[in-house]
Formats: structure tokens, sequence, C-alpha cells
């Protein structure tokens, strides 16, 4: 039986030797654990760089893809192609401003070459119910060398990619239901301060002359004489604010079929409405017919309750008028707008009154009803009233003079009738 195993003795003993050595272990252990722990930091050192390119990679083609769907929706005569060369280009030249540092060391000919010159994209053009949409995609990849320590586990590159897909619907293809609220109280009669070069002279009113605004009698010496030059009154600035709205609207809906407006004033109390209707007519006379020298308190809360009903969802009213043209779906919007606080029938401010319009404002943004609000030369009571009630800072404006009034109306406008556009993916 000895002799049977006496073979295998002399290895067997030198295996032993050699285990039982520890003056080799460590050298052996290290060989054999350090290309392992070479790899893994390798590969760790990789993921991170794989990482950033890849959140790199997706910003830029979002950008991208956004960026030739609008293009396509303002020019709907380019081809598919021009669409994705447009994405092409914009997206190289928004990855290269944002790779990591190191993500670009690759050698001479791979940087010579276009590494998105094989990104698949595609442009899809739909006519649907709610108007026309255009839509953008694109697939790019973006190839990585690895390190030499990932190299040992046979990688010596890897490929990430990204999908961005963006829909725009051209100016023309946005439904809207707008109610324009309106302040006609007798500060609307004081000047502003533009001179109005129309005529020679004028009566102008203001907060120092308004209770004598009713004398007749030319002998009486609070009666009010035209003087030179004449300025322009509120109301008159808000009549021509409001025809520039107008026509940003007219120039996104020129048949009059996608857009609905509706307009109420008010001073202590609420004027007749002129409820909603096709296109900018109805709502452009209502405004055109306010009073030259309107007078009274001043109490939104009756209008702002009119233009709220009108929108809300439980009045279906708006969804089917929209759906008669074809459009499935709308935005709804509330222009307020305000000279003044809310005073009622008197001269003092009123918090009962103040409060009855924040909680219209505070309910029809719950709807999902976007606010713009317009603080004319408004005392801070009734700017701090119009900015609680506008949807968002950037919906409030606090203009102080007549040009400032213009502008507003006219970038409440713009922004009411532009394209929608929406990142899909």
């Amino acid at each position: 039986m000895d002799m049977m195993t006496t073979p295998d003795s002399p290895r067997k003993s030198l295996f032993a030797r050699l285990w039982h050595d520890r003056a080799g272990n460590f050298g052996l252990a290290t060989a054999i654990l350090l290309p392992v722990a070479a790899a893994t930091a390798g590969v760790a050192i990789d993921l991170n760089r794989m990482v950033q390119v890849r959140s790199a990679l997706q910003d830029s083609a979002d950008s991208a893809v956004l960026s030739a769907a609008n293009a396509l929706a303002k020019n709907d005569k380019m081809s598919d192609e021009e669409v994705l060369e447009f994405a092409r280009k914009f997206m190289k030249a928004q990855l290269n401003n944002v790779l990591p540092g190191d993500a670009s060391d690759q050698t001479d000919e791979e940087a010579a070459e276009d590494p998105l010159a094989g990104a698949v994209g595609n442009v899809e053009r739909k006519l649907g119910t709610s108007g026309k949409t255009v839509e953008v995609s694109l697939s790019p990849s973006y190839t990585l060398a690895t390190n030499g320590m990932t190299a040992l586990l046979g990688w010596k590159e890897v490929t990430v990619s990204v999908t961005a897909t963006a829909q725009s619907t051209p100016e023309s293809g946005a439904a809207v239901s707008m109610y324009v609220v309106l302040d006609r109280s007798g500060s609307m009669s004081f000047t502003t301060n533009t001179v109005d070069t129309s005529v020679a002279s004028c009566v102008n009113y203001s907060a120092s002359n308004w209770a004598y605004k009713d004398i007749t009698s030319t002998r009486d010496k609070n009666y009010i004489k035209p003087s030179k030059p004449c300025y322009v009154k509120k109301i008159q600035a808000l009549k021509t604010a409001s025809a520039v709205m107008m026509s940003e609207l007219v120039k996104a809906d020129p048949k009059a079929d996608l857009i609905r407006v509706g307009a109420v004033s008010y001073n202590e109390v609420t004027q007749s409405a002129s409820g909603m209707a096709w296109g900018v007519t109805t709502a452009t006379n209502y405004i055109t017919a306010l009073p030259s020298v309107p007078t009274g308190g001043t109490d939104a809360s009756g209008a702002m309750t009119i233009a709220y009903n009108a929108l809300k969802k439980t009045n279906t009213a708006e969804k089917s008028a929209h759906a008669t043209k074809g459009n499935s779906d709308f935005t709804r919007y509330i222009v307020f707008m305000t000279d003044g606080e809310m005073t009622g029938n008197s001269a003092a401010w009123n918090p009962t009154i103040d409060k009855a319009v924040l909680d219209e404002c505070t309910a029809a943004k719950k709807e999902g009803i976007k606010i713009f609000s317009v603080a004319f030369m408004a005392p801070d009571r009734g700017k701090t009233l119009l900015s609680a009630c506008a949807s968002s800072l950037s919906d409030y404006y606090e203009p102080t003079d007549m040009a400032g009034l213009v502008k507003a109306f006219g970038e409440i406008g713009k922004a009411a009738a532009a394209a929608s556009t929406r990142l899909t993916n």
C-alpha cells in the first residue's frame, strides 16, 4: 500500500511545503488579486465617466429635438432631412460644450470623425383633432475608449446611447379660451404721463381735481378747464394695450376657430359681460365701448366670478364649443387688470372685497386656469392683491406708464398664442 502511494508523495510534499511556506503567501496573493483589483478600479472609473457622458448626451439631445421641433413648427417647409440635420448640428455644438474633459480624450483619427453622424432620427407631421402637431426624435450614441485597467477584462470601448423626442404645435394650433377682466373705475379717467398728440388740449383729470369733475359752470372757481398738453387717460391706454393683445391672438388664429375670448368690466359694480365668442371681435368691441371718462369705485369680485364660472371645468360650454371646431383640448386664461385697490363704493380700502377677489383667483388657479394680472399705476394694496392672484411671478405685471402697459398686454397675448412645445421623452 505504501509503495502505491509513494509516486504521489513528493508532489504532495511540494504543495504542502508551498502552502505552509508563509514567505511566499503575500507575493502569491498579490499576483492573483492585483489584476482583479486593477480591473475593478478601472471599471469604477469608466462607469463614472459613462454616467457623466450619458447625462451630457441626454441633455444635448433634449435641447436639440426641442429646438428642431420649434423650428419645424415655425417653418413647415423644412424637409425631414433638414430637420434632422438641424438637430444633429445643434446637438453637436451643445455636446462639445458640456462633455466632461476626459470624455474627449480620443485619438486624432477618432476626433476627426463626427460622433453623431450615425444618430438615427425621425420626423412625424400629424394632423389631429386639436390641430397640426410635429414630432422630432433623435437616438444618438457616443463611443468611449476604456482605460487600460478596464481593458484587462477585454473591454476596449463602451457605447452610450440615449433617445429624445419632442412635440410642437405650430402657433395656429393652440386652442385657447380667455376671459379679460378690466377696471373701469373713476381713477381710470386719470392721466398717464404720455402726451396725446391727436388733440391740442383736453381736461386732464387727476386725484386732486376729480371731485370737481361734475362742475359745468365756467364761472365756478373749481371748474376744470381744458389744459395743454393733453395727456392720455388710463382708460385710453388700456384700450390701446388691449388692442395690441388682441392683435397677437389674431396672428395665432386668423380664421377664428381656435381662440375664444370674453370680456367683463367693473367699477363698484359689475357691468354686463360680453360672453365668450370665437375670435377677438366681440371682446374688442366691448372694450372699445368702455366710457372715455369712467366713474365709480372698485370691486372686481363679481367680474372675477363671471370669468371663473365661464372657464371652470364643471361648465362644459367651452369644451362643447371647442369640440365643434375639432379642438379636443384648450388652455384657459384670465387676464385681470386694475389700477387701484378694492374700495367698493367708497374711497377706502375694503379688506372684505379684497379677500373675495383673492378667493376667486385661488379657486380659478386650483381649476388649472392660468391668471395673468396687471397692476397699472396701482397703489401698494392693489399690487399686493394682483401679484397674489397671478399664477406665477412671471405672469404678474406692474407697469407704471402707457408704454409699459402696452408691452405687458403684448407679452400676455404672445404667451397665450405661443406654440405649445413639450418634451415627450
